[in-house]
């Protein structure tokens, strides 16, 4: 029986940023990166992307070294490499720095074998935003909630 190599998630950046479109990409990593993934350790909070001219590369990303691994494990926190084409680069580029918009990474998982990463376009919130969605949420809880005291009566 296999295990499942589970999935990183990044939450905060549905916290911090209007997802306005997502895509996968792959990434290129050192063989004790990959091993780390596997097992969960690593982190994507506090990361982004950053369109440069040979490519688009993955600042902020943890990925704790390999407990197995011998000294020459990378570093943590190293810039990686996204694996898109030619035309992915070039669109997600013009429209970060047109529209002053933001590559955030989302999700980190195995597809068949291979590492992605799901990155999103997103646009900054502010803080007002962030109270009004926190608000919607209590709302909504507290309708639940009266709907489930109300089911429990009957």
């Amino acid at each position: 029986m296999t295990e499942r190599a589970p999935s990183i998630q990044n939450r905060k950046a549905f916290h911090d940023y209007f997802i306005l479109e997502s895509l996968e990409a792959g990434l290129a990593l050192v063989g004790c990166e990959v091993k780390s993934i596997r097992n969960g350790k690593a982190n994507l909070q506090d990361s982004f992307a950053r369109a440069e001219k040979d490519g688009i590369y993955l600042y902020g990303m943890h990925i704790s070294p390999y407990e197995q691994g011998n000294r020459y494990n990378p570093d943590p926190m190293r810039v990686r490499k996204l694996l898109l084409n030619r035309y992915e680069i070039d669109k997600l580029s013009s429209r970060i720095h047109e529209k002053g918009l933001t590559l955030v990474p989302l999700k980190l998982y195995f597809k068949n074998g291979r590492a992605k990463i799901q990155l999103a376009l997103a646009k900054g919130k502010n803080v007002r935003d962030k109270r009004d969605k926190l608000r919607e949420k209590e709302a909504q809880r507290d309708v639940d909630r009266a709907l489930r005291d109300r089911q429990r009566r009957f």
